[in-house]
């Protein structure tokens, strides 16, 4: 599953060991050696999980999870302390702190990798059969049935799972190859620009209920399920 992770590790050698090591996964790996710079690149578009050292300069990796978890827009994002503090209590803090799982260095990048897959799994909304609602659009994976304000909505399967995917991680960029991984599959090959063909189909089938203006298009990097103009 490949997924948007901010890696915040402010020793160069360990960020970039990291970083190849997700990249090779096939991740998309945002980096930051600093509180401050990681959460400029939250703010500018939600990671689908957070990988946070405990020790950096200025704020540490607890300031930063405890920030993430206050904030409404950046609550249930996953996070995992990387962190080289062994004892039971430095665990228990970081777990209290938000943390959904605590890795101790040093760490095979195998483990990290399966640590990753593991939160994912569990914190992925658009693997559950949960309805879901933004604005008066209504998807319901159980029914397979979307309505718009009450009014229902005809999509193809795959406009389906492009929307469902979308509902379930709003205010993220997602790129054409993630989007393909995640609404098609990392099984499936086809072109990227298929994505487009289907975001236009989506935007068609949403435009009756003004919902089409939820489908961003975030130039030179992808498109964005979003309320926000």
């Amino acid at each position: 599953m490949a997924a948007n992770i901010l890696l915040v590790e402010d020793e160069p050698a360990i960020q970039e060991l990291i970083a190849f090591n997700l990249t090779q996964a096939g991740h998309h790996v945002l980096r930051a050696s600093t509180a401050e710079a990681a959460m400029v690149l939250v703010k500018n578009a939600l990671p689908d999980l957070v990988l946070l050292d405990w020790m950096l300069p200025g704020a540490s990796g607890v300031d930063i999870a405890k920030r993430l978890r206050a904030d409404e827009r950046t609550k249930h994002v996953p996070i995992i302390m990387l962190t080289a503090r062994s004892e039971e209590q430095d665990k228990i803090t970081g777990l209290e702190t938000g943390a959904d799982d605590y890795i101790t260095k040093p760490f095979s990048p195998r483990e990290l990798l399966a640590r990753i897959k593991a939160v994912l799994r569990r914190r992925a909304p658009q693997m559950t059969d949960d309805a879901v609602e933004v604005q008066g659009l209504r998807l319901d994976p159980v029914t397979h049935r979307v309505a718009g304000h009450g009014q229902t909505l005809d999509l193809g399967p795959t406009e389906f799972r492009l929307l469902h995917f979308f509902m379930t991680h709003p205010e993220r960029v997602h790129s054409r190859s993630q989007l393909l991984d995640q609404v098609w599959g990392d099984h499936v090959f086809v072109e990227e620009r298929t994505v487009d063909v289907h975001i236009r189909r989506l935007r068609s089938a949403l435009e009756a209920t003004g919902h089409d203006s939820l489908i961003q298009t975030v130039r030179g990097t992808g498109y964005r399920f979003s309320v926000q103009p």
